[in-house]
């Protein structure tokens, strides 16, 4: 066996990593251990709702997590994936909880479910989820408590929404799909398949395309055909250049965006620049993060085609293909894509938040234009944390969710920090006001640093919230700001004010 090579980056990523978790991460409760109000009321144990429950019960609050599915559905989207798939940013960007520890710079699938159930465990929340459990319906009572389902689930002070916006599997039908004589696979259905020697067709170009590229490279397919209606544009996996992309705190196309796009086109596309979008911006659509398709490109064992799909033949897929900057549906070359197997890289569908209340959907407020794109403005004691993005250029599984949480507990514990109605609709407006001149809405697309912006302003603009600015940034401590609030509950209650 060879020796194991001393690596000195990954020795600083794991002590990085082990000082976050001894500085940051909230210290679980003893088993059994009862806990204090604020109740919260986590919808859906994926990443999500299990980073979300511990850095509640982390900080002495109590939560009860609604799991529709069963304990085989603990990480949600990444208990249903391939084992092939993994992730296409660096994990320094997907550090969900400060605890989490990866041993590698891009962790599988297993690492990833691993971690998350390490995480569920620590924190003892097996005990706290409720599985088989589908919430349908919350509303308040008399009392303003959010009741989940019925009252036999109990009384919550908060909701923090946590579905993320991957639900089943999309399996569209294609016309003619009944005659064609290999086999037909959804992108997140390929464990145990065989592919090598094949021919692969891959219907989408989105991230699901990726998992089929993943797949497709694993197996030693013969060739991957993608198949894409719409152009999309492609980054390297590379944590220097997404972070850097990630910066523009603007959050929108601006005079300078093609500097960036123009290095993408130049250093990375290079001779494949056609494939690169002509008429769409690089920051109104999420990126595919992948180092590998242009070169598999290169080397002819993957092709990106551009157009629209007419139907199944017996051995392959009738396609319009369509020259850069064609739009879907116009003129191109109809050719026969021929195939042995055809991933569906169709995507998922996007859950539904239909459970809340009804006045949270009313335009011009309904998901995601809400206060800070999580927090419907009639109700801040609801929190959809990563269930209302639509596009962006960041990561889903980061330090936000924790700050999203911690920004919740601070509303539900501190009257004073609490955003009005009224206020919360003019950030939303402002917001839309800064970002006019974007091609696509104000909150359809945003930036990691964007959004750090909004957090920041919404501590900044309320002198009240200043003393909580360690808590929803860091987690550090709740001592001192709550023996503030309970001095200015006794100056409220002295001036002839309720405390809540």
């Amino acid at each position: 066996m060879a020796p194991h090579r001393f690596n000195l980056f990954l020795w600083l990523y794991d002590l990085f990593q082990w000082i976050l978790d001894k500085v940051l991460s909230p210290t679980p409760p003893p088993p059994h251990a009862t806990l204090a109000r604020p109740r919260i009321a986590v919808i859906g144990a994926g990443l999500t709702g299990v980073a979300a429950a511990s850095h509640c019960v982390g900080h002495g609050f109590d939560v009860v997590i609604f799991e529709a599915g069963g304990p085989e559905n603990l990480g949600g989207i990444w208990s249903r994936v391939n084992n092939t798939s993994g992730l296409q940013i660096h994990s320094l960007m997907y550090r969900f909880h400060p605890s989490v520890k990866w041993h590698q710079g891009y962790p599988d699938r297993k690492q990833i479910v691993s971690q998350i159930t390490e995480l569920w465990k620590r924190y003892g929340l097996a005990e706290r989820t409720r599985f088989n459990t589908r919430v349908t319906k919350v509303y308040q009572d008399e009392k303003k408590r959010w009741v989940i389902n019925d009252p036999s689930q109990g009384r919550f002070d908060g909701i923090l929404a946590a579905i993320g916006s991957c639900g089943d599997a999309k399996m569209p039908h294609i016309s003619g799909q009944e005659q064609f004589k290999g086999e037909i696979y959804h992108s997140s259905d390929l464990d145990g398949k065989r592919a090598k020697g094949k021919k692969i067709i891959v219907v989408g170009g989105g991230a699901s395309a990726v998992e089929a590229l993943e797949f497709a490279a694993h197996e030693a397919a013969a060739k991957t055909t993608i198949l894409a209606r719409t152009d999309k544009w492609i980054i390297p996996r590379n944590p220097l250049i997404d972070g850097l992309l990630a910066m523009n705190v603007l959050g929108q196309e601006t005079f300078f965006s093609w500097i960036p796009e123009t290095l993408l086109k130049r250093l990375f596309y290079r001779d494949l620049e056609d494939l690169a979008p002509s008429n769409k911006g690089i920051f109104t659509d999420t990126p595919m993060v992948n180092s590998d398709v242009l070169d598999q490109i290169r080397d002819g064992t993957a092709e990106w085609l551009r157009g629209d799909i007419h139907g199944f033949e017996a051995d392959g897929i009738r396609f319009n293909h369509r020259a850069q900057g064609v739009p879907k549906d116009g003129p191109g070359r109809e050719i026969v894509v021929k195939g042995d197997m055809v991933i569906m890289a169709t995507g998922f569908t996007r859950p539904s938040l239909s459970f809340l209340p009804d006045e949270v959907f009313k335009e011009p407020y309904a998901p995601p234009n809400w206060y800070l794109q999580t927090f419907p403005p009639e109700h801040m004691s609801v929190c959809c944390n990563n269930c209302t993005y639509v596009n962006a250029i960041g990561t889903v599984g980061n330090y936000h969710i924790g700050i999203y949480t911690r920004l919740l507990l601070m509303f539900l514990v501190d009257p004073l920090t609490r955003p009005q109605e009224r206020l919360m609709k003019t950030w939303i407006d402002m917001t839309r006001w800064l970002k006019a001149r974007s091609p696509v809405g104000a909150f359809d697309f945003f930036t990691y640093s964007e959004l750090i912006y909004w957090f920041v302003f919404c501590v900044a603009i309320n002198p009240f919230r200043w003393k909580w600015a360690l808590f929803v940034f860091f987690g550090i401590g709740t001592a001192l700001p709550m023996s503030v609030v309970r001095q200015e509950d006794r100056i409220r209650n002295g001036l002839g004010y309720k405390s809540n």
